[in-house]
Formats: structure tokens, sequence, C-alpha cells
């Protein structure tokens, strides 16, 4: 599975899961009944840690969506935002630019392209926020 397929297969269980009160355990059970959805450990990894982080992952968003309340921001929208700064936090090995780049063309196919738009306008404007050696991991996608 590629990294791409990963991340894409982790936001659609993490959405699934935000209707849901579930362990992540039942979300995968779930998806492979489905067959749909291809979970792994890296999928897995992603997913949980997204879910531990949750609430400073949002915290991170609010801070960086000055205009627009949490509560009001679409989910799908929110999800993508969170797994991107997941990434840019927690996975090393994943470049800042990769991270926005993937969670932008993954909301092409899941959102409105005013969704994009904010999207990539939050994950930007972090982005240029983080210290320069942050913003600088190596390229290796």
């Amino acid at each position: 599975m590629t990294k791409r397929q990963c991340r894409e297969n982790a936001f659609l269980l993490l959405f699934e899961g935000s209707f849901r009160d579930d362990a992540p355990e039942a979300l995968y059970r779930a998806a492979e009944e489905v067959g749909e959805i291809t979970v792994d450990d890296k999928v897995r990894a992603l997913v949980e840690g997204v879910r531990d982080k949750q609430e400073e992952l949002d915290g991170i968003i609010a801070s960086y969506s000055p205009k627009r309340a949490l509560s009001r921001i679409p989910r799908v929208n929110l999800i993508l935002l969170r797994i991107a700064i997941y990434e840019i936090r927690y996975v090393p090995e994943t470049p800042v630019n990769v991270a926005v780049s993937e969670a932008v063309d993954i909301s092409q196919k899941y959102t409105y392209q005013e969704d994009t738009a904010f999207i990539n306008g939050v994950l930007g404007t972090y982005a240029r926020s983080l210290p320069k050696s942050e913003d600088q991991k190596p390229e290796g996608e």
C-alpha cells in the first residue's frame, strides 16, 4: 500500500469513527468486513495517533483558523487537517510539503473547491509558522 493509500484509508476510518463512539478495533473490523478499506499497521498507527492527539490537533487548527470556529469546520475538512498536522508534528519521515500536498489532494476528491482552498490556507499558514529545521525535512516519499 502506498503512503497516499494509507492516508486515504486512515481518513475514511477517522471519518466513519467521527459518527460513532466505537473503539478503533471495531472500525477496523467493520472496514475489513466491507472489504473496501485496507487496514495495516501504518493505517492503524495513523488512525490511533490522530485520535490520541485530537485535542491538541484541534487546538492547533483553531489557532490557525481564527475566522472559523472549530465547530463550524466541516467534519471532512477537520479530519484532513488533523491528519496533516499530526504527520507534520509526529511522523518525522514525512516532509511538511508532502503532508500539506496530500491533504489538499485528498480534499479534492471528498470536498468542495472552497474547502480545499481552506485546508490549503490553514496548512500553509501552519507550515510557514514552523521553525526552518522542522519545515526542511528531507524528501523521501
